[in-house]
């Protein structure tokens, strides 16, 4: 497989883990704006960036140097106010994408780590 950008694995990575997101709250309610309101609570950038400091004990060196990039790339101007969330959210994105492609069962084991934080 081609070898792609980092902002490549981030953009992945955000879609991998709104659907991983999105199949495990569909059937939290029936009511669309409720349903909406739960689901944007797990994708925001804080909760993403404060998912990545709780997973960082567990990241080998490999991938915390992958976060460390993520984490450098530019941003854009309108997210500046949140730029720490929003750099970490990043980071945690460009995980998600590199394992989507690159390591599938660390990517399964990781995302079963995470699901017992969203279910608290």
């Amino acid at each position: 497989m081609q070898e792609i950008g980092l902002r490549y694995y981030a953009y992945v990575g955000d879609a991998v883990w709104e659907l991983f997101i999105r199949e495990r709250t569909v059937f939290m309610t029936q009511n669309a704006q409720k349903l909406h309101k739960i689901s944007t609570d797990f994708v925001r950038a804080k909760f993403q960036a404060d998912l990545l400091e709780k997973l960082d004990e567990i990241l080998t060196d490999e991938e915390k140097e992958l976060a460390r990039r993520g984490r450098n790339l530019p941003i854009p101007v309108a997210r500046r106010a949140i730029q720490t969330e929003y750099r970490k959210a990043t980071a945690f994105e460009a995980l998600i994408g590199w394992w989507y492609f690159n390591d599938k069962t660390r990517l399964d084991e990781i995302l079963n780590i995470l699901e017992k934080a969203i279910r608290q």
